[in-house]
Parts: C-alpha cells; structure tokens; sequence
C-alpha cells in the first residue's frame, strides 16, 4: 500500500493504493476542502504526521494512524505565529520530531515536539536585504516560499524568501547568512541530496541555480532552459547530478490553467537543460507547472499539475498517468505540494 497526498489549491486529496495494480490508486479522499493550501510536509520516519500550512486558517497535523491510510483526520494546531499564514514546511531528515515553518509575513519557527510547541528563530527580518523583500501580487508583504534542512548537517537551515533573498543560517537559526554569493532572489523550491555534501538546487523564479559548498556559493547553469521562471523540482535520489525542473516564461503563464504554458527539463551532469516532451507527461498550452516527489527508488519520481497524478520510473524519460479519482474542478488548480509516504 503506498499513499499519496496531492495539496492543491483548496483541499487536500488522498490517493491510496498500487498504481502498478488494476484500479491504481483507487481509495481516493478529500480532507481540507475550502482552505486555502499553500504547503505540506510530511517524513517516512514518522508516517503518522502529515503537515499542511494554509493561508487563512493556521497550521494542520495529522495524528496516528487510520484503517485506510486516505481516511487520517487532521487537527488545527494552536500557535503563536506572526500570522495565520503558514507558507512553507519542512522535517528534519535526522529527527522527524524537528519541525519548521515559515509565514507570511516572513518568520520562522522552530518545533522539537513534532508540532506541539514552537519556537521563534529571531533576526531574519533585520537581514540587510529585508527592507527589498516584496511579493508582487501583495507588494506590502513577503514570505517565506521554502525551507529545506540540510541532510548532512540538521542545523544547517536553507530559507526561500518570495521574493528577495536565499538565507541560510548554520546553527538551527541563532544567526543569519543573507544573499550569499550568486544565490537567487526569488527562490520557489530548494533541495539537498544525501550523497552529496554541501550540494544545494533552487528552482528560483529567476532561474536555476546550484552550491557546493551549503549554499555559502553559487553557479547558474542555464544552457538549454529555454524557460526561466522555475517552480518545482525534483533530483534523483541515485545521481546528484540528475535533476528536474518545472518552468514557464513568467509567473503569468505559470500559475493559472486558463493562461498556463509551463514545461518540464532535465540536466543530467554537465550536459545542457533537455526539454522532456511527448514522454507522456502533459506539458505546454493550459498546463500549469508542475510539483514533484521522488522516493528511495533510484529514477522514481512523481509529477503533479492540473492535469493529474505521473510517475516516472527512469527519471522522466517516460512518464505513465496514475489511475485516480482526479475530482472535479482540479484541473483549475495549481498544485502546492506532493508528498508520498509508505
């Protein structure tokens, strides 16, 4: 059994079961409806807890486990944050009962309990850069798009700010890096890899970039990405060097299905950006772009836009639909985030 949770724009689906078997992922539930979704988390070592930030109405948690793995109920969480905008989450890869997340206005916060308590990490807004933060559609405001922990060291904390900076801080939060050389300003998804030391991506609305050294540097290659405005992304968890990326012109043609044009690369070593098309993964006119999800499985990863749930088994050179329940009304969404859990 493996479950998939599919955060779209205003609820949350649930997909249980064998997309290798007949029928696919055929236990389909909806939890969250009408929330506004903005992300998701959740970690292997501890499946029980599934994490949704939404814009208007707080923070969710999942708790224990249900007889079918869609049929989990989640509880609001009460905190103390800046506001009830929660924009961005993620775990801890050596302790899933460390816990961040990030807001609008642009805050951080810390949780050693697995969500029960939390902390705030101080001093990010009083970075050089913070007085430039701005996100266009709400020019009074920012927030944070991403945070990723680093694999390797678990106080290494990498933040996305939209827009405005890549921070980093390499103590769990006490101080502060602000726009270290060549990082990106508009930064949508960032990742590590485990077998890679020091290795950082970000697909960044002003491109593709990458560090070898967590996150202290960084270098653009962009031969090939005929599409700069990066959203998603997605590296095989066998090559470091193997990475995905989701991307349109601008945000104008990325977020919304009825103007949507967004197309999905692939950079494999040093090789320029290919553009993966007629693999059968949907891209280009009316496709918004897309989220994705990879697990331990060398080459497996998970593709998820407006059009529906995709799995790759050979890291995108081909693509099979996954045989849901899509729900009505979802392919005028755009995704927020993809999580797969055992």
């Amino acid at each position: 059994m493996r479950t998939l949770y599919a955060a779209m724009r205003d609820r949350l689906r649930c997909y249980a079961g064998d997309e290798s078997e007949p029928g696919g992922m055929s236990h389909a539930s909806t939890r969250l409806e009408g929330h506004r979704i903005e992300c998701l988390a959740a970690s292997r070592a501890a499946p029980e807890r599934v994490f949704v930030g939404t814009f208007e109405d707080g923070l969710y948690r999942s708790r224990g486990r249900a007889t079918e793995p869609g049929e989990r109920e989640f509880e609001r969480l009460e905190t103390d944050f800046v506001s009830e905008a929660v924009t961005a989450l993620a775990i801890s890869p050596r302790d899933p009962d460390v816990v961040y997340a990030g807001t609008e206005p642009s805050r951080v916060y810390r949780s050693a309990d697995g969500g029960d308590t939390w902390t705030h990490l101080e001093g990010l807004t009083d970075l050089p850069s913070a007085d430039e933060w701005a996100f266009p559609p709400r020019p009074h405001t920012h927030h944070v798009r991403w945070l990723e922990v680093d694999p390797v060291d678990p106080d290494r904390l990498y933040v996305g700010i939209e827009a405005g900076a890549f921070v980093l801080s390499p103590d769990g939060g006490e101080t502060w890096r602000d726009r270290p050389e060549g990082s990106r300003r508009d930064n949508h998804t960032l990742a590590t890899h485990g077998d890679r030391e020091g290795r950082v991506y970000t697909a960044a609305g002003d491109g593709y970039a990458v560090s070898d050294d967590g996150g202290d540097s960084w270098r653009r290659p962009q031969e090939g990405l005929e599409h700069t405005y990066c959203w998603g992304l997605a590296v095989d968890p066998a090559d470091p060097d193997a990475v995905i990326v989701s991307s349109a012109s601008g945000a104008r043609t990325a977020h919304t299905a009825e103007r949507a044009d967004s197309h999905v690369y692939r950079r494999l070593g040093d090789e320029p950006w290919e553009r993966l098309e007629g693999r059968g993964l949907p891209t280009g006119a009316g496709v918004v772009r897309a989220v994705f999800e990879t697990t331990d499985a060398g080459g497996v990863v998970y593709a998820l836009h407006n059009r529906g749930l995709f799995r790759s088994e050979d890291f995108g050179d081909s693509w099979a639909a996954i045989d849901t329940d899509w729900g009505e009304g979802l392919e005028a969404q755009a995704p927020r985030g993809l999580v797969e859990l055992p």
